[in-house]
Order: C-alpha cells, then sequence, then structure tokens
C-alpha cells in the first residue's frame, strides 16, 4: 500500500467511524468498506501551494490544544500558540497534493500531514510526537484580508 494510501486510510478509519487512531503498521489488520471508503475519498481534495504559501491556518487538536500556523513561501513555518503567542518553529513541503509538516518544540518533534476537504476549508491530519501516535488534528485556513 502506498504511504499517501495508508495516510488516507489511516485518516479515514478515525473519521467514519468510532476507531480510535491507528498506528499506519496496523492498518492492514483492519477491514474497511471499499465503497465508503471510496466516497469519503471524493470529499477530500489536493491542497495547492496557493492553499499554502504566505497563509495562516489556525490548528486544534482532539486535546484542544490551538495553535496559528503561519506557512512561509521557503517552506519554513511558524507556530504560535493561539492566546500567549508562545513561537515555534518548522518545515511544510507539498507532496501529491498532501502538505507534510515537521514542528519542532524543545527536544519534541511533530509531524503530520494534512490531507484536503473538498467542500470547506477545514482540513485534517494525525500527528506523530517523536515518532509516535500523538493526537487527530483539524486544521482551518484564514482568509486574509
Amino acid at each position: 500500500m502506498s504511504t499517501s494510501m495508508a495516510i488516507h486510510r489511516q485518516l479515514y478509519l478515525r473519521e467514519q467511524s468510532n476507531q480510535s487512531l491507528i498506528e499506519l503498521n496496523d492498518l492492514e489488520t483492519v477491514s474497511i468498506e471499499l465503497k465508503e471508503f471510496n466516497l469519503w475519498v471524493k470529499s477530500k481534495r489536493k491542497l495547492t501551494l496557493s492553499n499554502i504559501e504566505g497563509r495562516t491556518w489556525v490548528k486544534t487538536c482532539s486535546g484542544g490544544y490551538i495553535t496559528e500556523l503561519t506557512f512561509f513561501e521557503d517552506g519554513n513555518l511558524i507556530e504560535n500558540r493561539l492566546f500567549d503567542r508562545f513561537e515555534t518553529k518548522g518545515q511544510w513541503n507539498l507532496v501529491d497534493g498532501l502538505l507534510k509538516v515537521t514542528i519542532f518544540k524543545g527536544n519534541n518533534r511533530y509531524d503530520f500531514t494534512v490531507i484536503g476537504n473538498h467542500d470547506v476549508n477545514i482540513h485534517s491530519a494525525i500527528e506523530y510526537k517523536n515518532n509516535e501516535l500523538h493526537s487527530y488534528l483539524k486544521l482551518m485556513q484564514i482568509e486574509q484580508p
């Protein structure tokens, strides 16, 4: 299974069933209804550079942590906590319509791959902290004035 397909399956299981987060390596053992999966995939879209470069997004996780991400054209990003503006840095790149993000906070490394939503600009990802499954994310593009 391709990495892209595995990421889609992992997110599908979190969003469309009552599954908790599942490791990518464990996806082969979980059955899915192919027709429902294909309908879910049609509700997603590839992200583009114009969605990302020079834009600010809000990121929230299932634990309630909320941050602001600013994506720069050079592949760098700044993350600020929404209420106290604590700043961390990271990198991003766009691979086949998937937004891959890495953020460093102290000794911790956070990685997630964002899958775009077709109908609204509220996208989804599953986050890893230090290579361990960590959290379900929602990310929203903010309209620039």
